[in-house]
């Protein structure tokens, strides 16, 4: 349970930013003070896709008093793998769904919209989750949300900004895992992977490695997400690349239930 003064210290919402991951399978939210970069407060709720969205979030909002509190900054990450990064030079506003055709089934009917990374000089095209927002309108009034996989690319940038060495950071989930591939903060690589098996995980990162002829026996590899170091994921990759890392959450806490693990497997939602 939440000490007394740890809950008074959480709702002075001065300098308290309310972040919010959503997906068809999960509602995560954390509360991050900004200057102390502490994580205050965070819970994961399972969302059950066949059921009223909207009816969920509606019992949620009912049963969570952090979320009925005013914060200084809310942002909502969408969690999907329907987005495309695109340069520039090739950016056309009036055409964003013809990004993702190729890589994703669209319609006609989606809302697409983008995140501009303007250190990278390159756009991320997405379809956001319009259900969700449309109920944070009415809960929050004014929000910024953005794409999962945007904070993604720009946390892996910005930890090759000062590398001379290319660098592959592996984002892994329950099902899937992002695969980012960076060098100076240059952006080589970016692909997102289902998998079932260890062999599928592997399979895509030798794949990756070959493409861009890197070489299994020097390049680093950093993962992230959900994984540990006895875990079967780990232990192929430790077979068959020899500079392995795993990204440890270093994250700051106040006194609160949750498991090191859960913050760890939600390493973009508190780096956010």
């Amino acid at each position: 349970m939440l000490r007394i003064e740890s809950y008074q210290n959480m709702t002075n919402t001065k300098y308290n930013k309310l972040i919010i991951q959503v997906s068809l399978q999960n509602f995560t939210f954390c509360v991050k003070n900004q200057v102390t970069d502490e994580i205050t407060y965070f819970k994961s709720l399972p969302i059950n896709s066949l059921a009223s969205l909207e009816n969920q979030l509606e019992t949620i909002f009912n049963q969570n008093e952090m979320l009925h509190i005013t914060y200084d900054d809310v942002l909502v990450l969408h969690d999907n793998n329907l987005n495309s990064f695109v340069p520039d030079a090739y950016f056309d506003e009036q055409n964003l769904g013809s990004y993702l055709q190729y890589n994703t089934k669209v319609f006609a009917t989606d809302f697409f919209t983008h995140d501009d990374l303007e250190l990278q000089k390159m756009k991320n095209v997405y379809v956001p989750y319009v259900a969700y927002n449309n109920f944070f309108i009415d809960q929050f009034g004014e929000f910024t949300y953005k794409h999962i996989n945007t904070t993604l690319v720009e946390f892996a940038l910005n930890e090759t900004k000062n590398q001379e060495d290319v660098i592959v950071h592996a984002h892994i989930s329950k099902d899937h895992f992002e695969l980012v591939i960076s060098q100076k903060g240059n952006l080589l690589l970016f692909n997102s992977f289902e998998i079932q098996t260890p062999e599928d995980f592997i399979y895509y990162i030798l794949f990756s490695y070959e493409q861009l002829k890197l070489n299994p026996e020097k390049t680093l590899i950093q993962l992230f997400g959900t994984i540990e170091k006895n875990d079967s994921n780990f232990e192929i990759v430790y077979n068959y690349i020899r500079n392995v890392n795993i990204c440890d959450a270093k994250v700051k806490t106040i006194s609160f239930d949750n498991q090191t693990n859960d913050l760890q497997n939600h390493f973009i939602l508190i780096h956010s």
